[in-house]
């Protein structure tokens, strides 16, 4: 099995070593749990939403069985209009449903410095749109490193936006559910 993680610098490991980003990390994760799967990096730092509509042609053009879509953080450093990320995330779902590709919807939280009603309205995009695709869903990446107990210098890097290997590690471990219940979608 091929799963294709569509993403960002989060996705594409930005400042770790080669073997301790999240698609290393979440392919090593799943093959110990007896899943014989491929996790192929279509991360790209700095991507916004548009960029990863932009290059989805080439994303599917290494037919995966299914795809991972990991976008908004940098439309959130940017403050780019939540219809705007809503629009670009709903036309890759929609894609990747005319594919016949299950897909698992991975979100992020925004922060209330662009104002309540932006925030309200990224946060809400992600849940929605999973809803109105039935794509599975992570509504928040970045929760398990922000948990009770988890001391955010520990798993995070220096510019305390990236995780390093061990919040890399924690990422996968939440997020590795929805994708085995992905990798069952597959199946069917």
């Amino acid at each position: 099995m091929r799963i294709t993680a569509l993403g960002d610098s989060l996705t594409q490991g930005y400042g770790l070593m080669q073997g301790d980003g999240l698609v290393p990390q979440l392919e090593a994760w799943l093959r110990a749990r007896g899943h014989d799967v491929s996790v192929i990096n279509a991360g790209v730092s700095g991507d916004t939403t548009t960029g990863g509509r932009a290059r989805l042609d080439w994303t599917l053009a290494d037919t995966p069985d299914a795809v991972i879509v990991a976008l908004g953080g940098n439309d959130l450093l940017r403050g780019i209009d939540p219809a705007l990320s809503r629009a670009n995330l709903d036309a890759i779902l929609t894609r990747l449903e005319d594919e016949g590709l299950p897909a698992l919807l991975v979100g992020l939280p925004a922060p209330g410095n662009y104002g309540a009603a932006y925030q309200q309205a990224f946060s809400a995009m992600y849940p929605e749109l999973a809803e109105e695709h039935g794509t599975l869903l992570v509504a928040d990446m970045m929760a398990p490193l922000m948990a009770e107990g988890v001391a955010p210098r520990a798993v995070m890097q220096g510019d305390m936006i990236h995780p390093n290997p061990a919040g890399v590690l924690l990422v996968v471990e939440a997020m590795g559910p929805a994708v085995e219940e992905l990798i069952a979608r597959i199946a069917e």
